[in-house]
């Protein structure tokens, strides 16, 4: 048969009760001093075995109370229930014995509601009596700005109003009569608010003053718009409970808080102008200005103080700094659509692009970190600004060509004047004209810099334009100044010095225009600046040619009567024309060291090439032919000497610039070398030797030469100027023609061929 799985589980247990004591016993005794330990052994696993049957029949016996103790009282708990059934029973047969009973009692319930509502009544009695005293309390308390203990006296007067408005319409909510004489009786109530809310509008525009005199009034004000706010928010709920709405609600005096300070910044930065353009020309820097150390003054007076008054959620100051930005926004958008002059788009421009954002302003220290300056929008949009640049870039084209010409006009003035120009501190000649011209330029280019490099650029490019036109202009004014004085040469009195001026002018123009673009141009080869640099170049180098030659044309106007002299029987006598040449240039020259050494120097090398080529053509005029061998020599030996002289005269002249400039003189001499010549059969290779020399000698030159020699016969002419008609010489690259400009009267060459 099968046992019980207890009973099986029970010998289970003995088994490995059995093995672990085999086990322990094994243990003890491994060794044999060990057996003498038996006893001791046995008696304390008797021991420990009796501790744990002890404990074994306490735990037993905890478990039987607890079993006790629980049916015990799940016993208690059936009686309960029981009783419970019992009383459930009672009170439903009650309550069907009652329902017709409570049916029978609504004409109580109808009296309790009344007798609800007659005591509210009764109890508002007083409040109801007390309001014209209450009303007038609340006057007082306005008048004498106690406005947080008149905001609780209104209040109580509203409180009392909405209380018995809002019962009235529990009752009988289409009775308006009723409605409407609780509503007249407390007619004075709506006043007393709108005056209080007066009072609050006025603190809160004056709210920047009033934060610094008296922070706890303005504290006074917050308290009262956020009492109001909740009473909004309570009477919005019981709209959407009870559908009643007391009259005047909801107040929203919040919303028109911030309306209130919006308009106030407004006005007060529209009413920062103070001065107009008719009285004062600085008008808008001025206003500007204010509106800059207003606003800078009010953002931080707001970030410091104000902030402090308002709770933390109103976020006052970022919503002034909104306000604010707004305000400005618009005010500039004002000024902008105004008819402003280009000094004026000038400072408005300025002011939005760079110093609204600067540390003067927005980007003060004391403003941050709570305004980022990055996060700003613009105060005017891109097409607004784009238009004013427009406006001013065309304005200020007008106005330089008119600067531009009023300054010519004074210069040209200055030229007619008794009186030496200024000079320079190394003493050159000029006249104010480039310094009047480029600082005019420089102011403008400096005022838009201020505003943006592109800008900046542009008005280098317009400056660089209009400097082109001018020197049209200025060549054409020297010109004339020129030609005027050649008609009356005793006027103006000092031409030759203003015409030195003229031509130092060109050098400083074109110095000046180097600067002006190595100092206002990042990049030297921006497109439209650096292609009207060689432009202007050349004409200031024509202006300054013709100006040089100008005054070398005075030169030999002075000098024409002793040119005349040359190559004549009084020449040939013992004429002194050429000392006097020399020492009148070398005059001239010293009032021409005013001159610029650029010029100066292409000035020297000119009269250089201009009186050799004046005295070839006093031989090529045949003013004398000589009538012998003896004459000739002594022609020929003299024109030797006047060209050393020439030429020591001008190296003395050219001795500051470390170059020579003797060839000129070389023609002279080789001219005198055909003359001199005392062999007729060797005048041809001579002549030959004459053009390859200079190839732009030409057959009347070479007649006019051999009819002043005197003893060269019709043929000998005929085959010398056929033979070289055959084979003209080519001129050399670097090769300055001198004979090319000599002209030879047309009557000597019909003689020559004779």
């Amino acid at each position: 048969c099968r046992h019980p799985p207890c009973f099986v589980t029970m010998k289970e247990t003995d088994r490995e009760a059995v093995a672990t004591a085999v086990q322990r016993v094994a243990g003890m005794l491994q060794r044999p001093d060990q057996l003498d330990k038996v006893e001791q052994y046995r008696r304390r696993e008797a021991r420990k075995k009796a501790s744990v049957e002890a404990r074994l029949k306490a735990a037993i016996q905890s478990q039987l109370d607890g079993v006790r103790t629980g049916l015990s009282q799940l016993h208690n708990a059936l009686n309960d229930v029981k009783d419970i059934q019992q009383s459930l029973a009672d009170v439903s047969k009650d309550w069907r014995q009652s329902i017709n009973t409570i049916e029978s009692l609504k004409d109580v319930k109808d009296a309790v509601v009344r007798h609800s509502q007659l005591a509210a009544a009764v109890e508002n009695l007083k409040n109801i009596f007390s309001v014209p005293e209450i009303v007038r309390e609340t006057q007082d308390l306005i008048e004498h700005g106690e406005l947080l203990q008149a905001h609780r006296k209104l209040m109580d007067l509203e409180c009392s109003r909405d209380g018995l408005m809002y019962e009235q319409y529990r009752m009988d909510s289409g009775n308006t009569r009723d409605m409407a004489l609780i509503h007249s009786y407390f007619g004075s109530t709506q006043g007393l608010s709108d005056e209080l809310a007066k009072q609050l509008w006025m603190v809160l525009q004056r709210s920047l003053v009033t934060v610094r005199r008296d922070p706890t009034l303005l504290v006074s004000v917050v308290r009262i718009i956020e009492r109001e706010e909740k009473i909004d928010r309570r009477t919005l709920d019981r709209k959407r409970q009870t559908g009643f709405v007391p009259p005047g609600r909801p107040k929203n005096w919040k919303e028109k808080m911030f309306t209130i300070l919006d308009r106030t910044v407004t006005t007060r930065i529209e009413g920062t102008q103070a001065d107009t353009r008719e009285s004062d020309r600085m008008w808008l820097v001025r206003h500007l200005e204010i509106i800059r150390k207003y606003v800078l003054d009010d953002l931080t007076v707001a970030k410091n103080l104000l902030a402090q008054c308002f709770p933390p959620h109103y976020e006052i100051f970022r919503s002034l700094l909104r306000t604010y930005h707004q305000a400005l926004s618009a005010r500039m958008q004002d000024l902008a659509a105004e008819d402003l002059e280009a000094n004026e788009i000038v400072s408005l421009l300025t002011w939005v692009l760079n110093t609204y954002t600067s540390v003067e302003m927005m980007g003060n220290a004391e403003l941050a970190p709570e305004v980022d300056v990055a996060l700003l929008e613009p105060l005017l949009s891109a097409d607004v600004v784009s238009a004013l640049l427009d406006t001013y870039m065309s304005t200020l084209t007008s106005n330089i060509i008119a600067w531009l010409r009023k300054a010519l006009e004074t210069d040209r003035k200055d030229w007619m004047k008794e009186t030496e120009p200024e000079a320079d501190q190394d003493g050159y000649y000029q006249t104010t004209l480039p310094a009047i011209v480029f600082q005019m330029f420089e102011q403008n280019l400096q005022v838009a810099a201020q505003i943006s490099e592109d800008l900046k650029t542009k008005v280098l490019v317009l400056c660089l334009q209009q400097m082109n036109s001018f020197l049209s202009r200025y060549k054409e004014e020297a010109q004339l100044y020129r030609d005027e004085h050649l008609r009356d040469r005793q006027h103006p009195h000092c031409y030759v010095q203003y015409m030195v001026a003229i031509v130092n002018n060109c050098q400083t123009f074109k110095e000046s225009i180097v600067s002006l673009k190595r100092k206002y141009l990042k990049h030297e080869a921006e497109e439209g600046v650096s292609l009207s640099q060689p432009s202007m170049d050349g004409v200031l180098d024509a202006i300054a040619k013709e100006g040089c030659g100008s005054l070398l044309e005075e030169v030999f106007l002075d000098l024409e009567q002793h040119l005349n002299e040359l190559m004549t029987k009084k020449w040939l006598l013992g004429s002194n024309a050429v000392d006097i040449i020399c020492v009148t240039v070398e005059d001239y020259f010293n009032d021409f060291a005013k001159i610029k050494k650029p010029y100066r120097k292409r000035m020297i090398a000119e009269a250089h090439r201009r009186a050799v080529q004046e005295y070839l053509r006093a031989v090529m005029q045949k003013r004398i032919s000589f009538r012998g061998a003896e004459e000739r020599k002594d022609g020929a030996e003299r024109m030797v000497r006047e060209a050393e002289q020439l030429r020591f005269l001008f190296r003395k002249l050219a001795s500051g610039f470390g170059e020579e400039m003797d060839s000129y003189c070389d023609t002279i001499v080789a001219v005198a070398e055909v003359i001199k010549l005392t062999d007729p059969s060797l005048l041809y290779l001579e002549v030959s030797t004459l053009v390859s020399k200079y190839p732009d000698i030409r057959d009347d030159h070479i007649g006019a030469l051999l009819a002043m020699r005197g003893d060269a016969s019709r043929d000998m002419k005929q085959t010398i100027i056929e033979t070289l008609e055959q084979g003209p010489a080519q001129a050399s690259p670097d090769y300055v023609p001198i004979f090319k400009d000599i002209v030879v009267p047309s009557l000597n060459v019909a003689k020559l061929l004779k």
